[in-house]
């Protein structure tokens, strides 16, 4: 089957555009770590610096970093989450969480997040409406774009 030339509209594939490229969601992490600054990013990452640096004013541009300077001479800058992106560090953490579950399974794992209770963090999606966890086999999609139905396009 061809790719369509009109994918399904979704708010997932919007979000990856921006925070799906490599590199992308691995600089938040250590921003949000408080490794805000270009030589930690690119230690810590590992990522290629033109790269890291394309990645950053992506990131700036949309208003998920902010970029602060720290020195004049040479100018010198570190970046920050905005509100916007301190919203995603659930993201991270969910995502954390199942690749210890599922890639390390436990052992010898890289990071530890204890939350503010003191006790290690272990992120879980909740429904804010009645606080139950969030199960597959309790979601069922509406569909709001038209011409969308949950299996695809509507004939035409």
């Amino acid at each position: 089957m061809a790719a369509t030339k009109d994918p399904r509209p979704c708010s997932i594939a919007d979000a990856l555009a921006l925070v799906g490229e490599k590199y992308s969601l691995l600089v938040l992490r250590e921003v949000c770590l408080g490794n805000g600054r270009f030589d930690q990013l690119v230690r810590n990452i590992g990522a290629p610096r033109d790269i890291l640096a394309a990645r950053l004013r992506r990131l700036v541009d949309a208003g998920i970093l902010t970029k602060h300077a720290y020195s004049e001479r040479p100018q010198r800058f570190e970046y920050r989450p905005t509100p916007a992106g301190l919203e995603l560090e659930p993201v991270l953490m969910t995502l954390k969480e199942w690749g210890d579950r599922h890639l390390r399974k436990g052992a010898d794992l890289p990071m530890v997040i204890e939350h503010g209770c003191g006790n290690e963090l272990v992120p879980q999606v909740t429904c804010r409406a009645c606080g139950e966890p969030v199960r597959h086999e309790d979601l069922t999609a509406h569909p709001q774009a038209p011409g969308w139905t949950v299996t695809g396009p509507t004939a035409a």
